[in-house]
Order: C-alpha cells, then sequence, then structure tokens
C-alpha cells in the first residue's frame, strides 16, 4: 500500500459526491414511474437520461426483436403485451426481409412507422441515413433501439441515438 492513499481515496470520494446532483424525491420518484411506462428497468432508463440530458421520447425495434411470425408479420404474443403497456413513446421498427414494413404496421397497430432495415451490404453513411429516414424529426437522443443483434447496436451508433438495449433484458425487465 502506498503511502497516503486512504486520504486520497476518502479525498476523491467526498469530491464526487459533492459534484452528483441529489434529486428531489418528487424528481426520482417520476423518473421511476416514466422508466416503467416505457417498460424499461430503471437502472437502464437512468443511465440513458444521464447520458443524454433528455427522456426517452422514441423506441426503435428490429423485427427480430419483435421475433415477428413469418407468415403474417404479427409480434410475439407475450411480446404484444408488453407493447400495449408502454406509453407516452413513439413505436417505429426496422424491418429484415421477408418483412415488409407496410405489413407490419398493418398488422400491429402499435408499430406508428416502419422501414426496411440496413443490411449487412450498406455503408456505415447508408445504415445511417435509413435510420434518420425512419426516426424523422424526433431527437436522435431521445431514442434507443430495442434489438438483439450487433449489427441493430450499430444502428444506434450510426444514427447517434442514445443507446441500445438488448430486447431479451427489454423483455424481461418488470413493468
Amino acid at each position: 500500500m502506498e503511502k497516503g492513499r486512504a486520504w486520497r481515496r476518502y479525498a476523491w470520494t467526498r469530491a464526487r459526491s459533492e459534484l452528483m446532483p441529489t434529486l428531489p424525491i418528487e424528481i426520482a420518484r417520476r423518473r421511476v414511474r416514466r422508466a416503467r411506462e416505457l417498460g424499461i428497468d430503471y437502472k437502464s432508463y437512468a443511465g440513458i437520461r444521464a447520458a443524454t440530458g433528455r427522456d426517452i421520447i422514441a423506441l426503435i425495434f428490429s423485427s427480430n426483436a419483435l421475433r415477428l411470425l413469418r407468415e403474417t408479420s404479427e409480434i410475439d404474443a407475450r411480446r404484444l403485451e408488453k407493447l400495449i403497456e408502454i406509453k407516452d413513446v413513439t413505436s417505429l421498427s426496422l424491418v429484415h426481409p421477408p418483412h415488409q414494413p407496410a405489413t407490419v404496421m398493418k398488422v400491429n397497430a402499435l408499430i406508428e412507422r416502419a422501414e426496411h432495415a440496413p443490411g449487412l451490404s450498406q455503408t456505415w453513411g447508408e445504415t445511417r441515413a435509413r435510420v434518420l429516414a425512419l426516426k424523422g424529426t424526433i431527437p436522435g437522443d431521445g431514442v434507443i433501439v430495442i434489438g438483439e443483434t450487433a449489427l441493430e447496436r450499430e444502428w444506434s451508433e450510426a444514427g447517434r441515438l442514445a443507446g441500445f438495449l438488448h430486447a431479451d433484458t427489454y423483455f424481461s425487465a418488470t413493468s
């Protein structure tokens, strides 16, 4: 152990705690309630909120995350129940082949807008353009991607969005 280590640790811990804002209890309660409305666990919500300084106002679901059934483009029943519970958020989807965006929106009224997902052969710029076209005028730092693959994680990075949540994490979170 080096000399003065305990003092430095104490000083840094105290300095860091003084820099961290203390949230009033009502704001903390409101944020817990908002995380519940979005269907996201509080730890994930708080992390995204702290990183962006903005509330989550849109969710982009991949067709993999929704576990779309091949024949009808309907969302997996268990996952549909979770989507029905979310409140005050725009639900978007990037759809992998063989699904068609129009069909996904037609059979799933919870999805407000859908587009074809960027493919493996598309460049970073093309992926970014596709993600930006889907989100439209919604600020990127208020949008998160719910997906299952590394390719889908890249959508968040390419579009400069607020973040990415793995579908298993999102759909297993208690609401």
